[in-house]
């Protein structure tokens, strides 16, 4: 048995060379990629990573939990692990994001990228290009004409504005200039609505329904999260009432029971969910199973960083369709650029005239750049087996601590 002898958590702060205006934030310019890191070690030596998007520091005080149900974890049993996620859920601490270090583990373990863990073949990935700002119709026809010059045939808008005319101004330019090149795609970011800095649009079903109408009538590829994404009655309305996909899941932090009750009552055509948020790659796993028994169609949201483009990717391996499907990439320079959203791995996500080759080391497929780290990073937790010995005996007294541990050993 491969057990966790040791967790380590760093916080990441890489600068952006320009502030990043995010659509789904309105009012707030971004200057930095914030994530928390996860190194697992084992006690033979593998490590696994992974991480989850950060405002700040909010998760200053998970390591001492974490390391509490982690510790001395099988760390290839995939199951107990999301069990012990589950029971931190209870405190209100969800952390999909936290599981996907595991398979990296267990990947490692088998020598095997995890998609091929997972029994899907190698090869490429077809990306459309994720755009994260909201821009003028001018300046989305250049920024479309310059993605389709790098080898994208397929492009993704964002739209956020209280008026719709100036929402529907955007797409009407972008499908003119580039429409018969790209397939064009809209994000209306309305799932989970922001107003921390500013007030932000929220739409009503009447206003997706007409959106839709005016997407079908331009000929767009699908239309993205154009109501909350608890509005489960309106979602499976508009679905219906739509002429083309609508799309959405991306953060769904219920995960599979939530987005199981939405798979059967059809809220959307292209389902979404990010792994990072939505369960960790094991439940998603079932999401896609769900999804094709349905004849749904599935593609993950990526827009993290490049270690949670790398869970999706895997995923999209092995639920993805390779012939029609497409793989979000998110990019929107000169602010959110590879190397930014990518920033402490050895080798960015990098595609080649609009695909990907899939990696081909084992595990997640990545590697970690400790200079980068040490440079962007600080870490803020780190325990392993003989640091949460200590703790137990001076909290709990050296019999009751001897208790505790007889208990997980049996």
């Amino acid at each position: 048995m491969t057990t966790v002898s040791r967790i380590e958590l760093y916080h990441v702060a890489y600068p952006l060379q320009s502030p990043f205006r995010p659509s789904w934030i309105p009012g707030y310019p971004q200057t930095e990629n914030r994530f928390d890191l996860l190194r697992v070690i084992t006690d033979d030596g593998i490590e696994g990573w992974s991480a989850g998007p950060a405002l700040g520091r909010e998760r200053g005080g998970l390591g001492e939990l974490l390391s509490q149900y982690m510790i001395g974890l099988d760390a290839t049993d995939i199951d107990l692990v999301q069990q012990r996620l589950r029971e931190m859920s209870y405190l209100g601490l969800r952390n999909h994001w936290i599981e996907p270090a595991f398979w990296d583990i267990k990947a490692k373990l088998a020598g095997v990228p995890v998609y091929r863990l997972l029994g899907a073949e190698g090869g490429r990935i077809r990306l459309y290009a994720s755009t994260g700002e909201v821009r003028s119709p001018q300046a989305r026809v250049e920024e479309a004409e310059a993605r389709y010059q790098e080898g994208f045939r397929a492009i993704k808008l964002r739209v956020h504005d209280f008026d719709e005319s100036a929402d529907l101004a955007q797409v009407e330019a972008v499908v003119a200039a580039v429409g018969d090149r790209m397939k064009v795609a809209v994000d209306a970011n309305q799932a989970w609505r922001v107003t921390t800095i500013a007030d932000a649009p929220l739409w009503d079903l009447a206003r997706a329904k007409r959106f839709a109408d005016a997407c079908a009538d331009l000929g767009v590829a699908w239309l993205e999260e154009p109501l909350p994404m608890d509005a489960y009655d309106d979602l499976a309305e508009l679905t219906r009432h739509s002429r083309i996909p609508i799309a959405g899941g991306e953060l769904h932090t219920g995960g599979l029971p939530e987005l199981r009750m939405m798979i059967e009552r059809r809220c959307y055509s292209y389902f979404q969910p990010d792994a990072v948020f939505t369960g960790g790659i094991a439940q998603t796993l079932e999401v896609i199973r769900l999804c094709r028994a349905a004849g749904l169609s599935y593609t993950p949201h990526t827009w993290t960083n490049g270690i949670g483009f790398a869970v999706n990717l895997q995923l999209m391996a092995v639920g993805g369709d390779r012939a029609h499907g497409l793989l979000e990439y998110p990019i929107n320079p000169p602010s959110w650029t590879v190397p930014a959203r990518d920033a402490i791995l050895t080798t960015p996500w990098t595609h080649q005239g609009g695909e990907l080759e899939l990696p081909t080391a084992p595990g997640l497929g990545f590697d970690i750049d400790h200079q980068a780290l040490r440079r962007h990073g600080t870490r803020f937790a780190s325990a392993g087996k003989f640091s949460v010995a200590v703790k137990a005996i001076r909290e709990k007294g050296f019999r009751t601590a001897l208790e505790i541990n007889k208990a997980r050993r049996s």
